[in-house]
Order: structure tokens, then sequence, then C-alpha cells
């Protein structure tokens, strides 16, 4: 009777613990924070279960899409909207920034100027980091690795649709005496 009593109640957990689907079947959820590829903050989107359960529900950018989530989202629709503007500048003023940088990477290249390797975005988000810009490796959009020595210019995405372009110069490596 005790495992009867058990199951029913895990039932009733499971169905207390589901979350509202949308109409083509998937999970709808209030977005906390921006996602790139998937809308703004404040939208309400449709995605597949594992997605919501595995990363935007734990990290915090998305909860389930209530009435209640809703009607708070409508009221502070202006915060929101100021706090994407001044985010906007931000990352405007940051764009600006970055494309009046150039930075320079060491690399060991032969006689003719080919890397024995090639630079890719780790290396150049390293070289960033030290002119004081924090960015990532994925921000860092290259057409392919730099396999020779020069000068190039790299496009740099930093959301919301705004690129910027860094200068970088691929010298080759001074030999310690």
């Amino acid at each position: 009777m005790t495992v009867v009593r058990n199951k029913r109640a895990r039932c009733r957990m499971r169905e207390n613990k589901r979350l509202p689907h949308g109409k083509s079947g998937g999970i709808q959820l209030l977005l906390i924070q921006t996602v790139d590829p998937l809308g703004k903050q404040g939208d309400i989107v449709e995605v597949k279960p594992g997605y919501a359960n595995n990363y935007l529900i734990p990290y915090g950018l998305a909860t389930v899409a209530t009435d209640h989530h809703k009607r708070m989202v409508e009221k502070h629709r202006a915060k929101l909207q100021e706090i994407q503007k001044k985010r906007l500048v931000n990352i405007q003023a940051l764009a600006k920034e970055i494309a009046t940088k150039r930075v320079s990477i060491e690399a060991n290249a032969n006689a003719e100027g080919h890397l024995y390797g090639s630079v890719g975005p780790e290396e150049i988000v390293k070289a960033i980091r030290a002119e004081g810009i924090v960015l990532t490796a994925d921000q860092v959009r290259l057409t392919g690795p730099i396999k020779e020595l020069g000068l190039y210019t790299v496009k740099i995405y930093l959301g919301h649709g705004i690129d910027s372009e860094l200068k970088v110069w691929v010298m080759p490596q001074v030999a310690e005496k």
C-alpha cells in the first residue's frame, strides 16, 4: 500500500513540475536576459524542453512564463528599455575603443614569413586583454586561422548586432640571447 502511495505522490510531483507548453509543443519561457539567437529581455519564447531545463532555466537566463511574470514585465517594460539603451551605449563605446586599438602578437615563423603554428581567437583575446579590454574567444570572428606574418583586420562581434574591427599585427618572435 505504501508503494502505491509513493508512486502516486511521485506522479503528482511530476505533474506539478511540468512547464507550460506552447502551440508547437515546446516550452514557453520568459527571457530574463537577452539570449542572442533566441530573443531580447522580456520576450516570451518557445523552446525545446532540453534547452529550457538544461541551459536557460539553470543559468538564470529565463523563467517560466506565468501570467504573473507577464504582468510584471509589462509593468516594468520602460525600465527594461532604459537598461537596454544604457547597455547598447556601453557596447557602442566599447566598439569605438576597440576600433582605435592595435595589438601585436609575436609568433614563431620561418624566413618566408610562414608561421609554424597559427594565430587563433585565443591569442587575439589574450593580446587585447593586455590592453585592458575583456573579450571572449567566441566574439572574435576569423575567416580562418592566421598562418602568415602581417597586418590583419579582425572582426569583433559584441552582441546586439554591433561589430567592430581590430588591427592585429603578427610579428616574428624575437629570439632572446
